[in-house]
C-alpha cells in the first residue's frame, strides 16, 4: 500500500474537456448565455459585486506597491522565465494577473447561482483568463528577447506564420512542423503487407522478427477517429515491433478515412468489419482464436463485437482482449457537458448528418480547448510572438492527421454518451444482438491514463468492471497518448497496479502499489501466456487465399 494521501486527493484531470465534449461540441450561443447570466446576476447581486470589486481593488493596490501575495503554479510554464519575478514590471503584471483570477473565482463560488450555473461560469472564465494572461502579448519577455536576437526579423516571421494559419489552419496555431515527417518514410515504417482490403479498411499483416512465434495472432484495432500508426512510429516507439521482436503474430486494422458517401457507417457496421478481419486472421495462421487489442473507440468497437459473438455464442473465436484508455462506461463528469442539453445533441447529429462526416479537423479543435495552454497559447507564443517554427514531434504530427467520423457512427456515439446503454445488460443492440459485457467471460488487460483529459481514468477503471472473466487494470503515469506509447527504458515512466479491483477508483488508488518503469513488459508477459504455443517462425505475410498485395502501410492511411 502506498503512502496515505490526504482526502480527495485522487488524481483527477485538472481539464474541462473529454472525448464526450469534442463529440458533442460547444455551440457560441451556449456560451453567451452562461455569459449574459452572469451579467444579470451582477445586477441582481450589487452588493457582492461591489464588494468583490473593492477586494480586488485593495489586492491590486498592494500589488502596486510591490507586494508580491499570490505565486502561480510551479508547472505553469507560462512564468518560468525569471524575468516575471525579477523584473518589477513584469512581477506587477504576473501579480495583477493572478490577484483578478483569484477575485473572480471568489465572486463565482460566493454568487446565490446554482451549482450548475456556477460550473459553467468557472468553465468559461478559464478559458477567458488563459486567453488574457500577459504571457500572450507581445511584451513577453521570451518575444522581447526574441525581437532583440533577431533584429526585428521574429516579428515578421510570426505575422507570416499567423497570415498562414489563417488561411490554412482554420486560424488556430500549427502544433508541428508537418515538413519533417512523411509516412512510410520516417513513420510506420515496420515491414510488413496489406493482405486484405474492403470498402471499410485494409488489414496489414506484418513480418515477423523473432525466431519463434506464438501461435495465436494479435489484432490490433486502432480508434476510428484516428490513424493506425500511433502503433508504429519511430521503431524506438513502436508497439508493433515490440510485439514481433518478443514472438507475436501482428495484424493492424487501417480504416478508410469516410467521406460523405459512407454516412451510413455505424457501429453495426464497424464491429461486423472487425469481425470479418477476425476470420481473415484464423484463416491466414490457422489459429482457432484470435487476441484482441483496442485503443479508445476502437476499445469500444471490440467490447461491442465480444458481446455481439458471446450472444451469437461465438465468443470462442476470441482469445483475450486489450483496452487502452477506452471508455464503455460513458459517463463522464465535465463541465463543458452541462452545455449539452437535449437541443445540444440533436444539433450536433443533424450537423454530421448534413455534411455526411463529423470532420475531424472540429474534433482536433475541441481537443485544443481542452488544454488551451499547452495547445494553444503555447504555440501562439513560440509561432507568432517569437516567429519561430512549430517543433518536429512525431506524435503531434499523427494527432495532426486529422480523420472523419461517419455521420452515422457519431450519432451511435453521441447515443452512447447519452444513455450510457453497456452499463445495463441488453442496453445497446449490435449487428442486430442485444449486449451484456457482464457475460463476456474473457481474461482482459486495460491501461489507462493517470493525467489523461479525453478517457478520465476513474472512468476506463469503471469500464473494467463492466466485463466478465479475468480482469487486469493497470494506471500510467501519463496522458492519453502516452499511456499508449510508453516502451521500456523510459526512466521517468511509472504506474500503478492493485490485483484488487473494488467497486470505487478511491478505493483501488488508495491501496495500489506504485511501480518503476514501462507496464509494456507486464502486457507481454500477460499476452504470452494467452497466445498459444511457440512454434518456428514463417518469415511470410498472407496466404495463399489472401496473399501480399501491397507493402504497408498501404493506401488507406494516405487517404485524406
Amino acid at each position: 500500500m502506498r503512502d496515505k494521501t490526504a482526502p480527495g486527493s485522487m488524481p483527477v484531470p485538472a481539464h474541462f474537456m473529454n472525448a464526450q465534449s469534442a463529440m458533442v461540441g460547444v455551440r457560441g450561443r451556449d456560451l453567451f448565455s452562461t455569459l449574459r447570466t452572469l451579467a444579470f446576476q451582477g445586477l441582481r447581486q450589487p452588493m457582492h459585486s461591489t464588494r468583490h470589486l473593492l477586494s480586488f481593488g485593495k489586492q491590486l493596490g498592494r500589488v502596486m506597491l510591490g507586494d508580491t501575495p499570490y505565486q502561480p503554479n510551479p508547472q505553469d510554464s507560462r512564468f518560468a522565465d525569471p524575468t516575471w519575478h525579477l523584473n518589477p514590471f513584469y512581477r506587477r503584471s504576473l501579480q495583477a494577473y493572478l490577484a483578478w483570477q483569484r477575485q473572480l473565482k471568489a465572486w463565482i463560488d460566493e454568487s446565490d447561482l446554482s451549482p450548475d450555473d456556477r460550473t459553467r461560469a468557472h468553465f468559461l472564465f478559464s478559458l477567458l483568463n488563459d486567453a488574457l494572461a500577459p504571457s500572450n502579448t507581445l511584451l513577453n519577455p521570451l518575444a522581447i528577447k526574441e525581437l532583440f536576437n533577431s533584429g526585428g526579423s521574429s516579428v515578421l516571421r510570426g505575422a507570416r506564420q499567423m497570415f498562414d494559419d489563417l488561411l490554412h489552419n482554420n486560424g488556430m496555431p500549427q502544433q508541428v512542423n508537418k515538413r519533417a515527417f512523411e509516412v512510410g518514410r520516417n513513420l510506420a515504417i515496420t515491414p510488413g503487407s496489406v493482405v486484405f482490403r474492403c470498402e471499410m479498411f485494409e488489414l496489414i499483416h506484418y513480418k515477423p522478427m523473432s525466431e519463434k512465434q506464438y501461435e495465436r495472432p494479435l489484432l490490433v484495432v486502432p480508434p476510428q477517429i484516428n490513424k493506425f500508426y500511433i502503433f508504429d512510429l519511430s521503431p524506438e516507439k513502436s508497439f508493433v515491433q515490440y510485439c514481433l521482436k518478443n514472438g507475436l503474430q501482428v495484424f493492424m486494422i487501417s480504416w478508410r478515412n469516410p467521406d460523405a458517401r459512407y454516412r451510413e457507417w455505424g457501429l453495426s457496421s464497424y464491429v461486423q468489419a472487425v469481425d470479418d478481419a477476425t476470420e481473415v486472421c484464423r484463416l491466414i495462421t490457422g489459429s482457432k482464436e484470435v487476441n484482441l487489442m483496442g485503443a479508445c473507440a476502437g476499445g469500444l468497437t471490440i467490447a461491442a463485437l465480444q458481446g455481439h459473438l458471446q450472444a451469437k455464442r461465438q465468443l470462442r473465436k476470441i482469445g483475450c482482449a486489450t483496452y487502452m484508455v477506452s471508455l464503455l462506461d460513458s459517463q463522464v463528469e465535465s463541465p463543458a457537458m452541462l452545455f449539452a442539453d437535449e437541443q445540444t445533441l440533436e444539433s450536433a447529429k443533424r450537423r454530421s448528418y448534413q455534411s455526411g462526416v463529423l470532420d475531424g479537423r472540429d474534433m482536433s479543435r475541441v481537443f485544443a480547448w481542452m488544454r488551451p495552454n499547452d495547445l494553444i497559447w503555447n504555440y501562439w507564443v513560440n509561432n507568432y510572438l517569437m516567429g519561430k517554427e512549430p517543433p518536429a514531434f512525431d506524435i503531434l504530427y499523427w494527432n495532426n492527421d486529422n480523420t472523419r467520423l461517419p455521420a452515422a457512427l457519431h450519432g451511435d456515439l453521441l447515443d452512447l454518451f447519452k444513455h450510457n446503454p453497456l452499463i445495463r445488460a441488453g442496453g445497446l443492440e449490435v449487428c442486430g444482438t442485444p449486449i451484456d459485457l457482464s457475460k463476456v467471460n474473457l481474461d482482459s488487460f486495460s491501461v489507462a491514463g493517470i493525467n489523461d483529459h479525453i478517457t478520465p481514468w476513474d472512468t476506463v477503471y469503471r469500464s473494467t468492471l463492466l466485463l466478465g472473466g479475468g480482469r487486469r487494470f493497470i494506471l500510467s503515469n501519463s496522458g492519453h497518448i502516452q499511456s499508449i506509447l510508453n516502451p521500456p527504458g523510459n526512466p521517468k515512466a511509472t504506474y500503478f497496479e492493485n490485483g484488487k479491483l473494488t467497486s470505487d477508483p478511491r478505493a483501488w488508488y488508495y491501496d495500489a502499489e506504485k511501480k518503476d518503469g514501462s507496464w509494456w513488459p507486464q502486457w507481454l508477459e500477460w499476452i504470452q501466456q494467452r497466445s498459444g504455443e511457440q512454434r518456428e517462425t514463417v518469415f511470410s505475410v498472407g496466404s495463399n487465399k489472401y496473399p501480399a498485395m501491397e507493402a504497408a502501410p498501404g493506401t488507406y492511411v494516405h487517404m485524406r
